[in-house]
């Protein structure tokens, strides 16, 4: 049995599923996902109903891109409510003039809100030309909401060099002493520079993405490759996956990572 971690997806699907080719993936074996599974690509909506149906052997942890899908979706269901839309859920287009509404409304009480809601346009364009409905939004935000912000794999759990490494998988950050709220949540969602500096585990290893590598500039900065990081006051090792797949068009180094915890061997799509 071997754990693998994959980085962003963020709607590409078909370089997740060759990646599963790649490494050969086994019923017995692991697939942790790092969050971040739609936004940018052209395959939302193939992405989604991969996860609503994906292999009991994978695990999904969230981002912070599907924790703003659910928040948008939550949004239009409170204009619904406030403006008395009574919103066909299974009607497409009454879902495009509901979405329409809350643009119109976010706009005239905040402008510059306005600009953050469906940032990326995913959920525009999915209306247009997906056809989804508000439940199809709804079943997709109830499924970001029930992964978990961070997924822990014991000491022991592990076999070869880390065997005696407890391990986090984060999508952006992790430490243990901040308590329960927003606070923790935005680390764990959002942290760049300071998941590093700030966060870790005594003797363990926190694997994450969030942070693209083919940033210059950003503390993971490694050209497209997988970073490693190791603080040795904490005797942890960090790594950040997300190698900026979807980025590929723009920065040819970028591609879709994967790391085996077992021998912390990498591969790439």
């Amino acid at each position: 049995m071997s754990h693998y971690v994959v980085g962003d997806i963020h709607g590409c699907l078909d370089e997740l599923l060759e990646m599963i080719d790649l490494i050969s993936l086994e019923s017995s074996d692991r697939l942790i996902m790092v969050g971040d599974y739609i936004d940018r690509g052209d395959q939302s909506v193939e992405m989604m109903k991969w996860l609503e149906d994906h292999p009991d052997n994978v695990i999904c942890v969230r981002g912070n891109h599907d924790e703003n899908f659910a928040y948008y979706v939550d949004l239009m269901k409170q204009v619904d409510h406030a403006r008395g839309l009574n919103t066909d859920a299974d009607s497409n287009a009454e879902t495009y003039k509901l979405y329409l509404a809350t643009v119109s409304m976010l706009f005239d009480t905040d402008p510059l809100a306005s600009k953050y809601f469906d940032m990326y346009g995913t959920i525009h364009k999915i209306l247009e030309n997906e056809g989804v409905t508000l439940t199809d939004l709804e079943i997709w935000a109830d499924m970001f909401r029930s992964f978990p912000l961070f997924y822990r794999i014991e000491k022991g759990k592990l076999k070869g060099r880390n065997s005696k490494r407890e391990c986090v998988i984060v999508h952006a950050g992790y430490k243990d002493d901040i308590e329960d709220g927003d606070e923790r949540t935005r680390f764990f969602l959002e942290a760049r520079r300071p998941a590093y500096i700030e966060g870790g585990l005594i003797g363990g290893m926190v694997i994450a993405g969030h942070t693209p590598t083919i940033i210059q500039g950003e503390f993971t900065y490694n050209a497209g490759k997988v970073f490693k990081y190791v603080d040795r006051s904490k005797n942890c090792i960090f790594y950040d996956i997300d190698c900026g797949c979807v980025f590929r068009t723009t920065y040819p180094e970028a591609r879709l990572a994967c790391i085996r915890l077992e021998d912390e061997r990498v591969f790439y799509v």
